[in-house]
């Protein structure tokens, strides 16, 4: 059986109200990105970038999934090992409906790591005050997301499956981080979906929604249908 990427970047929760940096009221207005989204400014102000991540933790636990993460959750269940499920977003919505095996490019909200050994451990929607590693018991502790100038070691697990993927699907992602036209051009079929028109990107791919991913979903859906019964979409 043929294999399917979907992967999805912030416009999968934007319609749950999780703002996005791209928004006019967005991630981006309050701060400044580098002082609070690198690894810089998380040695120049640590307390400033934890915060941050702490309201962001408190914002995440006011939403709940849409439609388009439980369909996602569905499929997973219905394709298993032949559907990969990869999103850049750090939030839990995919996994509080119910999916399984979701590979976060760019860490979890949700968890913390020990500085001092590594450790790895989930907090929920606490703030990092008074907290501390499960293992070694330290408090030198970080948000477990990957800041810019920082390496991301999921990365490598994406690769990997590109070369196993035959239908790359692309949700809710400009392409400004990661290369997804590139990526849709390593598969023999792929479905872009996007919010406004970019003719950049959507030459790389055979078939494109410019909407929302909830009135998307369905339809994307049953190309996956027909893609595993004929290998068309």
């Amino acid at each position: 059986m043929k294999n399917i990427m979907i992967l999805s970047g912030a416009g999968l929760s934007a319609p749950s109200g999780l703002k996005t940096f791209r928004d006019n009221d967005g991630l981006w207005e309050e701060y400044d990105v580098m002082e609070i989204c690198s690894a810089t400014g998380f040695r120049k102000n640590p307390k400033k970038v934890l915060d941050f991540y702490d309201a962001r933790r408190a914002q995440l636990q006011n939403v709940k999934p849409n439609h388009a993460h439980e369909k996602i959750a569905q499929l997973k269940e219905k394709w298993g090992k032949n559907l990969f499920v990869i999103t850049q977003n750090v939030d839990d919505l995919l996994e509080r409906a119910g999916c399984k095996d979701v590979i976060h490019l760019h860490g979890f909200l949700p968890e913390l790591r020990c500085l001092k050994c590594e450790e790895i451990f989930n907090i929920g929607y606490e703030k990092i005050i008074d907290k501390q590693c499960p293992k070694c018991k330290s408090k030198d502790l970080r948000h477990n997301i990957v800041m810019f100038e920082e390496q991301a070691p999921a990365y490598a697990t994406l690769y990997s499956l590109l070369n196993q993927t035959s239908l790359f699907i692309s949700i809710g992602t400009s392409g400004a981080v990661l290369s997804v036209g590139r990526y849709a051009s390593m598969c023999e079929k792929s479905i872009l979906n996007i919010y406004e028109k970019d003719a950049n990107l959507e030459r790389y791919f055979d078939k494109i929604y410019i909407e929302d991913i909830i009135s998307a979903i369905d339809k994307i859906a049953l190309d996956i249908e027909n893609f595993m019964k004929d290998g068309n979409v």
